[in-house]
């Protein structure tokens, strides 16, 4: 049976993941919550968690403006010369995600 990628894995499988890579590290759901909506516009209490990731990248309300200046590496690769822009956005998230799970504050991570 072929792998699944992570454009066809559900967002509550994705979701749950990041939540506790920030739960392991002394941080909270609300604070997922906050990224994910500054950068796709979600309201999390409102979302089918059963949906493809790609579908709920892919159809967000908004991409936060700013997100463009989300710079660094995350998986080894910068997040801004990811051409394919489902993958940079995915990234995007993950990379935000990974600096508050490192220390930074929320402030600092939203541009």
């Amino acid at each position: 049976m072929p792998r699944k990628t992570i454009y066809d894995m559900s967002l509550e499988t994705i979701y749950n993941a990041l939540l506790q890579k920030l739960l392991k590290k002394g941080h909270t759901q609300q604070e997922l919550d906050t990224i994910i909506h500054w950068l796709t516009g979600y309201d999390m209490h409102k979302v089918d968690m059963q949906i493809r990731y790609a579908d709920f990248i892919n159809n967000s309300p908004i991409i936060n403006p700013k997100a463009n200046q989300i710079k660094g590496t995350i998986c080894g690769v910068r997040v801004e010369t990811i051409e394919d822009p489902c993958m940079q956005k995915i990234r995007w998230l993950d990379k935000l995600v990974d600096d508050l799970a490192k220390g930074k504050s929320l402030d600092k991570i939203l541009l």
